[in-house]
C-alpha cells in the first residue's frame, strides 16, 4: 500500500503541485488541477480510514522526498533549519561556537574547531565528543542536537564532553563566526602568490580580488588560485572571480533552460584586477559547480594553465523557490555552459540505467570545442586540465575508507599519541601506513564490492534451485580471493591514503591555517604549478 501511494500517485501528483505556478505548465492547468483534486481527496481518505494509525507529515515527506529522488539529487526540500543552514553557507556568517560539528546517531562530534573562535578558546578539539549541552543528555535527544550550541553572541553554554575515554566539562561564550571564503593567502616564493578559495558565498570575489591586491603589493608576479574540494556556490560570484582576471564585457557562461526566463548570458561587468598576471588554477574531482565556471572560462579564454585532476561535472543550476511555513524548494533549472560552448555535466540522471542509477557520458560522445586560441577542449564530464597530476581512480575502497570515520579516527589517535610534531619536517612513513591498515582491522573496516554482490546474488539463487551441490566451497574460495584483493587494494592507494591522513592529521597540530603552510612546502599541485609560472615559454605553451 505504501509503496502504491508513494510511486503511482503521491509522487506525480506531488510533481504536478510543485510546478502549478511556473510559466511551462500553464498551458496544462486543467490536468496539473485535476491531478490536485485527486490527491487532495485520496489523501483525505487514507488518514481517516486506513486500518493502522497513519501520520500524515510522514506520509507527506516520503512522497516529496521520493518524487525528488527521481529527479537529480540538487533539487531538494529545504524544512526551517535548512533554510538557515543554506543562508549561512551563502553570507558567510552566524552565531555559535566556532566549529564545525558532525551529528550522528545522537552524537555531536567536534570536527574542527576555528583558531581563536569560542570552540577552540574553551579548549575543545577535533575528536571531542560532546555528550551534554547544559542538562540536556546529546544521547536522548531526538531533534538536531547541533542547534543546542547556537545562540545569542554573547551568551554562554555549558559542555560536557568526552576525550580519550575522560570527561571533562567547557563553558563556551557563544560570538559571531565569520566563515572566510579566501581562508588563506600567501607568497609561495619571492614572485608567486598562493589564494586559497574554499566557496563561493557572497564575500567571494571581494576576498579575492582583496587577496590578489595585497600579494600583487608584495611582490607577485603570477598567481596560483587554488579551487580543489571547493564545491561551488553563487553563480554571480563566479563571473565576479573571473573578472578579477579578464576585462569587462566578457562572456563567462550561458544558461539554457526550457523556461524562456532562465536562458541567461552573463558578462562581466567590472573593470579587472589585472589581465595580463600569469595564473595557474587548481582543481581536483571535488571542485564543483562554480569552481567549474571558474577554472572552464579561464580556460577556454586562454587565461589560465589548468592544474591537477578532472573536476566533479556538475553541470546543472539551482534556484530556491520559496515554499510555505518558511521552507522552501531548492530546484534545477538549467544547464550552464562555458564560453567555447561546454556543458561540463558528467552525469545524466534523466537517462538512467537498469538500476536505476545515472549514467556517465561516454568518452566517445564528448563533443569537441575550441578556446579563444583555438585549442582543444571537451564536454561530457567536468573540466580536464592542462596538466595532469595524481590522478585517483576513484575505487570501491578509497570509496569506503573515505565514507567512513577512520580517518578521522586515526587523526585523533595519532594526535594524543603524538603530543608535538615539527610540521616543517612532518611526513607519514611506512610505518604508519602498516599502522592505519591495522587500525582499520582493530574497528571492523570492511566494505562491499559490486563482485561480491554478485556472487551472492547467484549463490542464493543457485540455492533456492537446489544447486548448491559443490557451490558453496567455490563460493567460499571466490569470496576468500576478493578479500585478499581487497586487502592489496589498499597498498595499492597508498599514496592517496597517506595524503587524506597526512591533511587529517596536520589539521590537529595547526589548524587549517597551519595546513595550506604546510602545502606550500610539500604540495605536488602547488611545486608543479611554482615549476609552470617560473617558465614563461613554458607557461605560455600550455596556452598556444
Amino acid at each position: 500500500m505504501t509503496f502504491f501511494l508513494k510511486k503511482r500517485i503521491l509522487i506525480p501528483i506531488l510533481l504536478c503541485t510543485l510546478f502549478l505556478s511556473t510559466t511551462a505548465f500553464k498551458n496544462d492547468f486543467f490536468e496539473i488541477a485535476k491531478q490536485i483534486e485527486i490527491f487532495t481527496t485520496l489523501y483525505k481518505e487514507i488518514n481517516m480510514n486506513y486500518v493502522d494509525e497513519t501520520n500524515p507529515g510522514d506520509l507527506m515527506d516520503t512522497a516529496i522526498k521520493s518524487m525528488l529522488d527521481d529527479l537529480d539529487p540538487y533539487t531538494r526540500f529545504l524544512n526551517e533549519q535548512d533554510v538557515e543552514s543554506a543562508r549561512i553557507n551563502n553570507t558567510g556568517d552566524y552565531t555559535g561556537i566556532g566549529a564545525r560539528i558532525r551529528t550522528k546517531k545522537h552524537k555531536l562530534i567536534i570536527l574542527e574547531p576555528y583558531k581563536d573562535y569560542p570552540a577552540d578558546k574553551a579548549g575543545l578539539k577535533a575528536g571531542d565528543e560532546i555528550i551534554k549541552v547544559g542538562d540536556i543528555v546529546i544521547a536522548d535527544y531526538k531533534d538536531d542536537a547541533g542547534n543546542l550550541l547556537k545562540g545569542a553572541s554573547g551568551s554562554k553554554v555549558d559542555v560536557t564532553y568526552k576525550r580519550n575515554n575522560q570527561t571533562k566539562t567547557a563553558t563556551i561564550e557563544r560570538a559571531e563566526v565569520e566563515i572566510k571564503a579566501v581562508p588563506h593567502y600567501d607568497m609561495v616564493d619571492a614572485k608567486t602568490g598562493y589564494i586559497v578559495l574554499s566557496k563561493f558565498n557572497r564575500k567571494a570575489s571581494a576576498e579575492t580580488g582583496y587577496a590578489l591586491r595585497d600579494l600583487k603589493a608584495q611582490g607577485a608576479e603570477r598567481i596560483i588560485l587554488d579551487l580543489r574540494g571547493n564545491p561551488g556556490g553563487l553563480l554571480n560570484e563566479a563571473v565576479n572571480v573571473v573578472n578579477l582576471f579578464v576585462p569587462k564585457g566578457q562572456l563567462v557562461v550561458t544558461t539554457k533552460s526550457k523556461v524562456k526566463k532562465y536562458n541567461k548570458q552573463y558578462f562581466t561587468s567590472k573593470n579587472p584586477i589585472d589581465t595580463e598576471i600569469p595564473v595557474v588554477v587548481l582543481i581536483d574531482g571535488s571542485s564543483a559547480s562554480a569552481s567549474e565556471i571558474v577554472s572552464g572560462t579561464l580556460q577556454d579564454l586562454d587565461r589560465a594553465v589548468i592544474v591537477g585532476s578532472r573536476s566533479f561535472g556538475k553541470g546543472l543550476v539551482q534556484r530556491p523557490k520559496r515554499l510555505t511555513y518558511g521552507t522552501q524548494i531548492k530546484i534545477t533549472i538549467s544547464r550552464y555552459y562555458t564560453p567555447s560552448g561546454r556543458c561540463i555535466q558528467s552525469l545524466d540522471y534523466w537517462n538512467r540505467n537498469k538500476d536505476g542509477e545515472a549514467v556517465r557520458v561516454k568518452q566517445e560522445n564528448y563533443n569537441e570545442f575550441k578556446t579563444k586560441n583555438g585549442r582543444k577542449v571537451f564536454d561530457g564530464g567536468g573540466i580536464f586540465p592542462d596538466v595532469v597530476l595524481n590522478k585517483v581512480k576513484n575505487s570501491a575502497i578509497t570509496k569506503a575508507i573515505m565514507g567512513s570515520d577512520l580517518i578521522f579516527d586515526f587523526a585523533t589517535a595519532y594526535y594524543y599519541q603524538n603530543p608535538s610534531i615539527d610540521l616543517n619536517t612532518f611526513e607519514l612513513t611506512d610505518t604508519d601506513f602498516k599502522n592505519f591498515k591495522s587500525f582499520l582491522k582493530k574497528n571492523n573496516f570492511s566494505f562491499t564490492t559490486n563482485t561480491e554482490k554478485a556472487l551472492f546474488k547467484a549463490y542464493e539463487t543457485a540455492t533456492k534451485e537446489n544447486l548448491d551441490d559443490g557451490i558453496n566451497t567455490a563460493y567460499n574460495n571466490l569470496i576468500a580471493s576478493i578479500n585478499k584483493s581487497k586487502d592489496r587494494a589498499l597498498d595499492t592507494h597508498k599514496t592517496y591514503i597517506l595524503k587524506m591522513l597526512t591533511e587529517e592529521i596536520v589539521k590537529r597540530y595547526g589548524y587549517r591555517e597551519g595546513l595550506y603552510e604546510y602545502y606550500k612546502t610539500k604540495d605536488a599541485y602547488i611545486q608543479k604549478s611554482t615549476q609552470i609560472l617560473g617558465n614563461t615559454m613554458a607557461y605560455m605553451d600550455y596556452l598556444r
